[in-house]
């Protein structure tokens, strides 16, 4: 009997030993989860977001990532059968924003809508112009705005062809249309203002070079009028983008050879030279006609790998020009993305709508088409004015675009 009460006290102690190391376990395993939600909380202490409900606190870990929407659009010219069909006989006016009309409802979401402006206005007294001096009726920046264009990249080799006067007064006239631009400068002040844009708390700096000016000097007092494509300078203005401490480096290139459907090795070399050195995102522009995309790994110095992305040439815009190639350009957009956890920020996503300059007949005939709606009004037997050898057409540069687009 006693050995039988011993033997109960025994399993009675081993059982209340297990349920107190059992006890501890538990509450050992539930105190390093609570202290590593803690560590964490700790860590993301400035993306906590705090509420008081009462006389208590609450807190929330809100970690959201921040996009931006970037759209671009190639080179934006004007000869002379354009300016002349926007012209009104009876107001004596030129009107430009018909001939956008198209493209409009793709180009209004974008959070940063930008272009390359390949012509001066240098104002109607110095008489509006056409390749090889493009001087245009200023009413084009007013309509570009309207468009949706918030920046243009200035620098090319069509930027002094009205003279330091027409590169000035071009200027002027962007600011009275409230577009900001890069790549020509009034001053060695406004050369060494880098021009940044921050959205949804992603901060943008944006550079413009070009390779010359189709042989027009620069007057000598005033070298700052015009970004060329030395490395040294080329170098200091990225120094100066870096002191503003963007997320991104933009740089908008004019190079290249004209009317080629790919890079050349010297447009590689300074994509290269550019991303090796702080730019993340290259805009070309030159040979009026589209070139690939790709993102490109350069090792820097230090041996780290960066990657940028570029596409060599974003084609024409907006042109009279007929040369093969050339009217069918696109409309880029990229969206940007900000890891709220990580501040990581990079390329997320690329795509384009395809568009070509159609010239029809009679007044206001040229127009920016969009070319996939076009394809499906014409397939949905909504709109078939442009016919069926246009649609065959557009149907054929969108398969080419794709293969020579694809990333």
């Amino acid at each position: 009997m006693k050995s039988k009460i011993v033997k109960i006290f025994v399993v009675i102690f081993i059982l209340a030993f297990l349920g107190i190391v059992a006890y501890n376990i538990f509450e050992n395993i539930n105190g390093t989860n609570l202290a590593d939600e803690s560590i964490i909380l700790a860590n993301n202490a400035n993306l906590a977001n705090k509420e008081t409900i009462g006389n208590e606190t609450k807190e929330e870990k809100q970690v959201t990532d921040s996009h931006i929407k970037i759209s671009v659009i190639g080179d934006i010219m004007c000869h002379n059968t354009q300016y002349v069909d926007a012209y009104d006989n009876e107001t004596k006016t030129y009107d430009f924003s018909y001939v956008f009309e198209d493209v409009q409802e793709v180009t209004g979401d974008a959070d940063i809508f930008m272009g390359n402006l390949e012509t001066t206005f240098a104002g109607a007294e110095k008489g509006y112009s056409n390749y090889p001096h493009f001087n245009t009726p200023e009413q084009l920046a007013v309509d570009l705005k309207e468009m949706g264009i918030d920046i243009l990249t200035t620098a090319n080799n069509h930027c002094m062809d009205t003279g330091y006067s027409g590169l000035e007064s071009t200027l002027n006239y962007l600011d009275d249309a409230k577009i900001e631009h890069t790549g020509t400068n009034r001053s060695e002040e406004e050369q060494n203002k880098i021009l940044v844009k921050e959205v949804n708390g992603i901060k943008i700096a944006f550079l413009s070079f070009t390779y010359g000016t189709n042989g027009i000097s620069i007057p000598s007092d005033k070298s700052y009028a015009v970004n060329l494509m030395n490395e040294d300078f080329v170098l200091s203005q990225i120094d100066l983008a870096k002191k503003e401490n963007p997320d991104l480096i933009f740089a908008s290139v004019h190079w290249g050879i004209e009317y080629q459907n790919t890079q050349n090795e010297n447009q590689e070399k300074w994509a290269d030279f550019l991303i090796k050195n702080g730019v993340s995102v290259i805009f070309g522009s030159h040979p009026h006609v589209l070139q690939p995309m790709e993102y490109r790994k350069v090792e820097s110095e230090n041996g780290e790998t960066r990657v940028g992305f570029v596409i060599y040439s974003l084609g024409n815009f907006m042109s009279g020009q007929t040369q093969k190639n050339t009217c069918t350009s696109i409309i880029l957009n990229l969206t940007i993305t900000k890891k709220g956890d990580t501040s990581e920020i990079f390329v997320d996503d690329v795509s384009y709508v395809p568009i070509y300059t159609y010239k029809g007949t009679g007044e206001k005939k040229y127009k920016i088409v969009n070319i996939s709606k076009a394809i499906k009004n014409y397939e949905n037997e909504t709109d078939r004015t442009m016919g069926q050898n246009n649609y065959i057409l557009f149907k054929e540069e969108v398969a080419r675009l794709r293969k020579l687009l694809e990333i």
